[in-house]
C-alpha cells in the first residue's frame, strides 16, 4: 500500500507538507484534537495541519450499553479506517478508548501527559451542594461504565444505577433537563478540557482506582511511517507512557475489556513505578484488589519496539520493560487469588442482562 503525501505552496513559492488528522465529531474530541494540533505547530512551524471529523460506531449506536453491543474499537474503527486507507496521517483518541491490542500495522506514536484520571460526580440541579452520601433513597445514577456502578453500588447501597449513553453535551443535558437521573458520573479531565469545571459536584478520591488510562490522550500512526513517528514522539510523557504500559498490559494480561470491571491506579515517586489493580463482580460485592511497583531507574536505551500497542522511542527501553512486566505481575497475582472466576462471572452475567 502506497503512502501519499501532500504539500502545500503559498503564494511566495514555500512548500509544506500538509498532515491530515483525524478525531471524532464530538466537541470535546476536536477539543482534544486541537490541542495536540497546537503542540505540533508550535514545534514544526513549517506543517500544514488539516482535522478530519468523523463519526464513529458507539457515537452512532446511542440506545445500547457500550458494554453489551459486543464490537472492540467502538470509538476508533473508522478513524483507523481512515489511517489504513492513508486518507489521515495520524489520529488523537483518548487512551482510555483505545484495545490493548491495535490492528497490525498501527502503533501509539505519542502518549501525551496525563491529566485527572479521576471520576467525577455531575448532580442534577435540583441536588445541589449535596454529595451521593446525602441522595435521597433509590436516586438513580447515570453512568456508561460497569467499573464505575460496580465501585459505587458497594459503598452506596441506596442508590440505583442506569446506563446512560452520549457525549458529554448529551449526557449533560439529559441529566439536567429530564428527571431521569439524580446525578452522572463522568470522567473529571472531560469535563476539565471542556472548560466545566464548575459542573463537578464531587470529585471521588476515595476510589482513587479508574478506567485504565483515562486521563491520558494518544496519537495513533502507522506503524511504517518513520517520519510520521518520530514527530509525534517528542510528545511522549515519560511518567505516563510507563503508568500507561503498565495498566494496559495488566489489563491485557487479565483479558478484561469494558464488559468487565477493571480498575487501575499508577504512580510514579522516586524511581519507583507503582500499579494497583482491581477487578469486581457486578454489584461490587466480590473485589480482588492489590499494589505491586517495580524500579523504572532510567538509561539512555532507545526503543523500537511496541509495548502493549505503544512505540516510545524517546522513553527508556529498560523502563517500558519493568511497567510491562509490573502489569502482568499484578495480573497474574490477582488471577492466583480467584479474579478469573469474578471476570468470568461478571461477563456471564452482563451478556443475560
Amino acid at each position: 500500500c502506497s503512502v501519499l503525501v501532500y504539500f502545500l505552496q503559498d503564494g511566495d513559492g514555500k512548500v509544506s507538507r500538509v498532515i491530515r488528522i483525524g478525531t471524532r465529531k464530538s466537541q470535546l474530541a476536536r477539543i482534544q484534537t486541537d490541542s495536540v494540533a497546537e503542540k505540533l505547530k508550535e514545534l514544526y512551524p513549517d506543517v500544514h495541519l488539516e482535522i478530519v471529523a468523523m463519526s464513529t460506531t458507539g457515537d452512532k449506536i446511542l440506545d445500547t450499553a457500550l458494554s453489551k453491543i459486543g464490537e472492540k474499537s467502538l470509538f476508533t474503527k473508522e478513524l483507523e479506517n481512515a489511517l489504513e486507507r492513508n486518507e489521515v496521517d495520524l489520529v488523537v483518541h483518548s487512551l482510555k478508548d483505545l484495545p490493548t491490542v491495535l490492528p497490525l500495522g498501527f502503533t501509539i506514536g505519542a502518549v501525551l501527559k496525563r491529566e485527572n484520571p479521576q471520576d467525577a460526580v455531575v448532580l442534577h440541579p435540583k441536588h445541589a451542594g449535596k454529595s451521593l452520601d446525602l441522595l435521597p433513597n433509590k436516586s438513580i445514577i447515570g453512568t456508561s461504565s460497569l467499573r464505575r456502578a460496580a465501585q459505587l453500588k458497594k459503598r452506596f447501597p441506596h442508590l440505583e444505577f442506569k446506563d446512560i449513553r452520549g457525549n458529554l453535551n448529551t449526557r449533560l443535558k439529559k441529566l439536567d433537563e429530564n428527571n431521569d437521573f439524580s446525578a452522572i458520573i463522568l470522567a473529571a479531565a472531560g469535563l476539565q478540557r471542556m472548560g466545566w469545571e464548575t459542573r463537578i459536584s464531587q470529585v471521588l478520591w476515595w476510589r482513587s482506582c479508574c478506567v485504565v488510562c483515562q486521563g491520558a490522550l494518544a496519537v495513533e500512526v502507522r506503524a511504517r511511517d518513520q517520519d510520521i513517528l518520530e514527530m509525534v514522539s517528542v510528545l511522549h510523557d515519560p511518567d505516563t507512557v510507563l503508568r500507561c504500559i503498565a495498566e494496559r498490559a495488566f489489563l491485557r494480561h487479565l483479558e478484561g475489556g469494558c464488559s468487565v470491571p477493571v480498575a487501575v491506579h499508577t504512580e510514579v515517586k522516586n524511581s519507583q513505578l507503582y500499579l494497583t489493580g482491581a477487578v469486581y463482580s457486578l454489584d461490587g460485592s466480590d473485589s480482588l484488589k492489590e499494589t505491586m511497583q517495580t524500579s523504572i531507574a532510567l538509561d539512555s536505551q532507545v526503543s523500537i519496539f511496541q509495548r502493549v500497542g505503544i512505540t516510545a522511542l524517546k522513553v527508556s527501553g529498560a523502563a517500558q520493560d519493568a511497567a510491562e512486566r509490573l502489569g502482568v505481575d499484578l495480573a497474574n497475582l490477582l488471577l492466583s487469588k480467584g479474579a478469573k472466576e469474578i471476570l468470568t462471572v461478571a461477563r456471564q452475567l452482563n451478556d443475560a442482562r
